[in-house]
């Protein structure tokens, strides 16, 4: 499960448009000590973002699990921003698809994300 939910972020963050090439990355910001919960954000001058936050669920018991909560958007080539906000846990992947003015989620991206 954990798996298929890194997955399907990585694979719409690689779908996610690019404009240009130089595109530099301007603000960053991680929060993992490698035990517990973490946290992470960047924005880069493309307009792409990224938040994310997990925490550690059942510590030391047979069924300990992450719970992450994240965001992540792009400006489509429509100059439209997507955004998914989601939540990754025992009841799997759960993620909300928004769109800017002016747009409407493409059907592929809809498909891709509940399966």
């Amino acid at each position: 499960m954990k798996l298929f939910v890194l997955a399907c972020v990585i694979v719409l963050a690689v779908a996610a448009p690019q404009k240009s090439r130089d595109v530099q990355i301007l603000r960053y910001e991680s929060d993992n000590i490698g035990v517990g919960g973490y946290r992470f954000a960047y924005e880069q001058s493309d307009g792409q973002r990224r938040d994310e936050q997990g925490s550690l669920q059942n510590e030391g018991r047979e069924n300990e699990s992450i719970a992450v909560k994240g965001s992540y958007s792009w400006i489509g080539p429509d100059g439209v921003t997507y955004t998914v906000t989601y939540i990754a846990d025992d009841n799997g992947f759960q993620p909300e698809i928004e769109q800017g003015p002016g747009g409407g989620v493409p059907p592929a991206v809809v498909a891709s994300l509940l399966g």
